[in-house]
């Protein structure tokens, strides 16, 4: 496709631009950035009023599938992803089988290539069969495409595993993505444990649950010289802990998910299970940690985690229901309107924590807007206003805490590789 985007405003973190620019784009490259481009018999998109960003990166996502796609497949996750402003997803490894092995992250690949929507990057697991016990063949998944290594989902217990994983990774350049979560202390534990848990008389999780094995994996980060990632903190402490090693010089990365920036532990209060997530929803003053955090930048990135599962598994009482929750078709939505809108952010500041953020992370060339770049772009209307309404979600899960809810600020067009896979809401077949 050759066209070009008249009119937005782009905006690109890396190269610190803000400034309303026509882009040309041409075999899904980006031809020229320029004030008035003009080109006979060439397409024009009217882009007035819109920004238009970098090609989103959600470096979090469960896709389900091999094994559990009674929940989510790659094709509707990848839907899910563009509908939802991502142009760019990680797929993290806990499948049935999980992703220890070659043919797995193949299988990945291959389905998501065919389908030309989101591009899609595997995580392979750190340990066999996600058991704790044996590292898997690193070097092997590393070379059939694995950016990073995680046993999301379960913690490394134990931590000589923990050790060699950020050892090895280091030969490969890929970071160690770190569910940190001590299962002793969260115990049978179902939501944050404070005053709503003891309200409503359901168990709690402590938020040193998440501390204590954030605080173990710096102290290996530190030892190793590993890059370590820390998945969806929570907490305060954790924010505490993250600072201090940070000021140490330690190779560590964060991110934060958009439901532990928007809702507290008092959603629970319904007993809906759309609120059952681990980690789960802190109190306010958590919330307010790893706003400041973020906008800080010690926190780089905003990842959705989305665990999308059937209705069927989440209709269930609060102490029965899984864990998770899907999250990437309001993610943008809902940290435009709750930090940009309401929360002090800059379009800039919030742009860069799902670009520049990420894209760092991962060690990806993509995230910025310069000629000859791929032409990857989330366009969206800050001043949109919508209702989230779970029963168009594209993904298979319809569990959302937001559902029902008005946010200002949406993704309105999704382009990959030059081809708009998403137009007002609607993704292309």
């Amino acid at each position: 496709m050759e066209y070009i985007l008249k009119g937005g405003v782009v905006i690109d973190p890396k190269t610190d631009m803000e400034k309303r620019l026509d882009i040309h784009v041409d075999n899904g490259k980006i031809k020229a950035l320029g004030s008035n481009i003009t080109e006979k018999n060439i397409e024009t998109i009217d882009a007035a009023g819109r920004i238009i960003a970098p090609g989103f990166i959600d470096l979090h996502v469960h896709l389900r599938e091999p094994g559990l796609e009674a929940h989510e497949t790659i094709a509707t996750g990848c839907r899910a992803a563009v509908a939802g402003g991502f142009t760019t997803i990680a797929a993290m490894p806990n499948t049935k089988p999980c992703a220890d092995n070659e043919a797995v992250l193949e299988l990945i690949k291959n389905r998501a290539d065919r389908l030309k929507l989101a591009r899609v990057l595997p995580i392979g697991a750190i340990s066999k069969g996600q058991q704790g016990e044996e590292i898997s063949e690193i070097g092997s998944l590393y070379q059939t495409g694995a950016v990073a290594i995680s046993d999301d989902g379960k913690p490394v217990v134990n931590s000589e595993v923990m050790r060699r994983a950020l050892e090895y990774t280091q030969i490969f350049g890929i970071p160690v993505i770190s569910h940190s979560e001590e299962l002793h202390l969260k115990g049978d534990g179902v939501m944050h444990e404070g005053y709503w848990s003891m309200l409503l008389g359901l168990a709690g999780i402590p938020a040193q649950a998440e501390e204590v094995m954030v605080a173990r994996d710096l102290i290996l980060a530190e030892l190793t010289g590993g890059q370590l990632h820390l998945a969806h903190l929570s907490t305060r402490g954790s924010v505490e802990l993250l600072e201090f090693y940070l000021d140490k010089q330690v190779k560590v990365t964060a991110e934060v998910t958009p439901h532990h920036l928007l809702l507290t532990d008092e959603e629970v209060k319904e007993y809906n299970t759309s609120t059952k997530v681990n980690p789960p929803l802190r109190s306010r003053d958590h919330v307010e940690a790893v706003r400041k955090a973020l906008k800080k930048g010690t926190i780089s990135c905003i990842a959705t985690d989305h665990a999308p599962w059937s209705e069927e598994e989440k209709e269930q009482e609060y102490n029965k229901a899984p864990f998770g929750i899907s999250g990437l078709e309001t993610a943008v939505a809902v940290c435009w309107d709750t930090l940009v809108v309401k929360g002090g952010f800059s379009p800039k500041e919030l742009i860069a924590r799902f670009t520049t953020g990420p894209a760092g992370v991962l060690h990806l060339p993509c995230g910025t807007i310069a000629q000859g770049a791929e032409a990857d772009f989330t366009v969206i209307d800050p001043n949109l206003t919508k209702q989230v309404d779970t029963a168009l979600f594209y993904s298979k899960g319809k569990n959302s805490p937001v559902n029902g809810r008005s946010f200002r600020g949406w993704p309105v067009m999704t382009i990959v590789g030059g081809n708009i896979v998403m137009k007002d809401g609607v993704v292309a077949d």
